[in-house]
């Protein structure tokens, strides 16, 4: 993990520098280190199929393997980043993107945990309030109390004479 992060920050600085040249993003790598840094870049990007929570860059599932080498097969052959990608989601359907477009078609995904986090806010808002509406104490009117101490009298003055 802690070599993971210098060579992002090198894939990343090396992906800036190549995006900002108009002409070179389609350039092949000078050296072999350049070209794994930039398959590794681009698999990170993408979603083990059958893993389904790795990258392909993480996954050694044989599908990531084929993944892997088909990318840098892709970038061997001059192609971009945006065209290796697209082929991908041609291929696999918006899925094989770790960060796939908000779509329609993507709606559920992006918006799903927000309801739920909604709906559970809702639902504990709820019950604070029912519950806080059953702990109060109850107003009684005067007719009430007077009832309530009548039966109160009453109770004790049968224990009384129960005593007796």
């Amino acid at each position: 993990m802690a070599r993971l992060i210098p060579t992002l920050l090198r894939t990343a600085i090396l992906a800036m520098m190549l995006a900002s040249l108009p002409g070179h993003a389609t350039t092949q790598p000078a050296s072999e280190t350049e070209l794994e840094e930039h398959v590794t870049y681009i698999s990170e990007r993408l979603r083990c199929l059958v893993c389904q929570n790795q990258s392909i860059a993480e996954s050694q599932a044989e599908l990531a393997n084929d993944l892997r080498r088909q990318v840098r097969e892709m970038l061997v052959a001059g192609k971009s980043d945006k065209e290796v990608l697209a082929y991908m989601v041609e291929r696999y359907g918006d899925f094989v993107l770790y960060d796939p477009p908000f779509q329609t078609t993507t709606l559920l995904l992006w918006g799903g945990p927000a309801a739920l986090m909604l709906i559970a806010l809702g639902g504990f808002a709820w019950t604070v309030r029912t519950r806080r509406k059953q702990l109060q104490p109850a107003v009684l009117t005067e007719e009430e109390r007077a009832r309530a101490r009548n039966l109160l009298d009453r109770a004790d003055n049968t224990s009384t004479d129960s005593r007796a």
